[in-house]
């Protein structure tokens, strides 16, 4: 049936489903975080926080991270440096508040007394437990306690204070999953193991939550909040919390949960924008899901603007790669490539170091201007979808998706041929680039950052051109894309090794963290107090 019968044989109204009614409810019932009391809100000097602004600008744009885990992740920068001062937590709570309202990770005089206390309730409890749990452990298994409980209370503290955010955010990625649960089966795998598997999936595909997030969101899961346990209650916890983390970790690195992320994201386009309706729509959304022109009207409105925002997120994406990259190449250069070349060269040679900064970036600008937006033939199709989505028709939840746990060949010696193909198109193309490097009197460094810049450049602009498919249905290819993609994927796999190696050993977040943070925020504290002191006294003359 084509677009325009399947329009013409629906009725205007549309029934919802009773997933769909279970999720207006839930939507319309967000609690949002109490208002201050004026006489007890926390107030920061707006000198003090444009600095700490600047500094938050600078430390973010150093390490990659989603926009929605930027706040979690400063949060927990704050609590390891409060923490190794003063190691008890004693009136923390209060300094990691004014600490987020300096750098407007929450407006000024949006917090109050009330999230004092239940922040150091929070931050009592997490000491607590740690005391407990971490003695008596070998080095390793210490770390790993620590870092996991360090994350399960930043992320309890982030989620404390964005409480309409974050129920919003669990609420829609429920509906998500109850929507797909019964559209796949996983070979071998129980109902309920499969089910923990797919939570884990939209945590990754939908919420993009980082190993932090998963980690807390999957230990919600199964268990409260640590902040709401009584004190016999978490005593019966804790001899089994070690376990419990092991066991979160295993299942998030499960190789079936890959899968099911690859599945998941196929199916996102039309639910990112009926969650933007939501969002958009508060006080008419029941009405507009209710009628399927009025459905139509808001869907085109709404793909259309999330086309451009694709656009222009592209740009900026784009814009904050290259930045890292030039500044990253700039110091590679610096303290590696001239004083190496000097000793075992006695040379440098400035025309590959401008080849190495220069190529890269222009590289990623190609990529990136060569990528395409969707347009209004995927609106249609998205229309569709999300009305099979949200009407109480149970047609759409009988096309089923089955998983194997494992990838099965029928042809092995055909499937083995094409691994050594593979192998050898990535010998084959790293020898190319060597020999075009040496025709223009490259070194052996010079060709090494070459190809390490090349390959973290292509898979950071493979990243980026990723998020013009958020709202595509099906992906666009051509004749040629299988062969383009089988000699570019040796390179985006060596891009993928070198980025996530060089995130492991930033040394730049290392320089912002451990020399110039602490002291830093500590010379903004005083200029804080000395404020606060200057208005004190002046309203005494007053």
């Amino acid at each position: 049936m084509s677009d325009e019968e399947k329009n013409n044989s629906v009725p205007a109204h549309i029934t919802l489903s009773a997933v769909t009614d279970n999720l207006l409810k839930a939507f319309h019932s967000i609690r949002k975080l109490t208002p201050v009391d004026e006489y007890t809100k926390l107030t920061v000097s707006q000198t003090v926080s444009f600095l700490a602004l600047i500094y938050e600008k600078v430390r973010n744009a150093i390490e990659y991270r989603e926009d929605h885990l930027i706040r979690r992740a400063a949060i927990e920068r704050i609590l390891k440096r409060r923490l190794s001062l003063n190691s008890e937590g004693k009136n923390e709570a209060e300094n990691i508040l004014r600490e987020l309202m300096w750098a407007r990770y929450f407006p000024n005089g949006s917090l109050g007394q009330k999230d004092i206390q239940d922040i150091q309730r929070i931050l009592d409890r997490y000491i607590d437990v740690r005391k407990q749990l971490i003695p008596g452990r070998v080095f390793k298994e210490k770390s790993f306690l620590s870092e996991f409980l360090l994350q399960l209370i930043t992320a309890e503290i982030e989620e404390y204070l964005s409480p309409a955010i974050s129920q919003q955010e669990a609420d829609f990625g429920y509906y998500i999953f109850q929507t797909l649960k019964d559209k796949v089966k996983i070979e071998d795998v129980k109902t309920e193991q499969k089910d923990t598997f797919l939570f884990i999936a939209i945590e990754k595909a939908y919420r993009k939550s980082d190993q932090e997030y998963q980690r807390y969101h999957l230990f919600r899961l199964f268990y409260k909040e640590l902040a709401e346990y009584t004190s016999e209650e978490i005593q019966n916890l804790i001899p089994k919390l070690s376990d419990v983390f092991h066991k979160i970790d295993t299942l998030i690195s499960n190789p079936t949960v890959e899968k099911l992320v690859r599945f998941t994201r196929k199916q996102l386009p039309p639910f990112l924008i009926l969650f933007s309706l939501f969002r958009e729509n508060k006080a008419k959304i029941d009405e507009i899901l209710s009628n399927r022109g009025t459905l139509w009207t808001h869907v085109e409105k709404i793909a259309r603007e999330k086309y451009a925002q694709v656009r222009s997120r592209l740009n900026i994406l784009a814009f904050r790669s290259l930045v890292y990259i030039f500044i990253t190449k700039m110091v590679f250069a610096l303290i590696l490539e001239i004083p190496i070349s000097q000793y075992f060269y006695h040379e440098v040679n400035y025309w590959a170091i401008g080849i190495n900064s220069l190529v890269p970036p222009l590289f990623m600008l190609f990529i990136i201007l060569s990528v395409t937006v969707p347009g209004e033939d995927n609106t249609k199709r998205l229309f569709f979808r999300i009305v099979d989505i949200i009407d109480a028709d149970s047609t759409f939840e009988k096309s089923t998706a089955f998983i194997t746990k494992h990838a099965k060949s029928r042809r092995p010696l055909l499937a083995f041929g094409f691994t050594l193909f593979y192998v050898a198109t990535f010998i084959v193309t790293l020898y190319l680039i060597h020999l075009g490097l040496k025709m223009i009197q490259f070194n052996i460094l010079s060709e090494a950052l070459f190809i390490f810049f090349i390959s973290v450049v292509a898979f950071f602009a493979y990243r980026i051109k990723q998020l013009a498919n958020m709202y595509r249905l099906t992906e666009r290819g051509s004749f040629f894309s299988p062969i383009v993609d089988f000699f570019f994927m040796p390179i985006l796999s060596l891009g993928k090794l070198f980025s996530e190696g060089v995130s492991k050993i930033n040394f730049f977040i290392v320089i912002f963290d451990f020399i110039i943070e602490a002291p830093f925020k500590l010379i903004i504290e005083v200029i804080e107090e000395w404020i606060t002191f200057v208005r004190q006294k002046k309203e005494e003359i007053v």
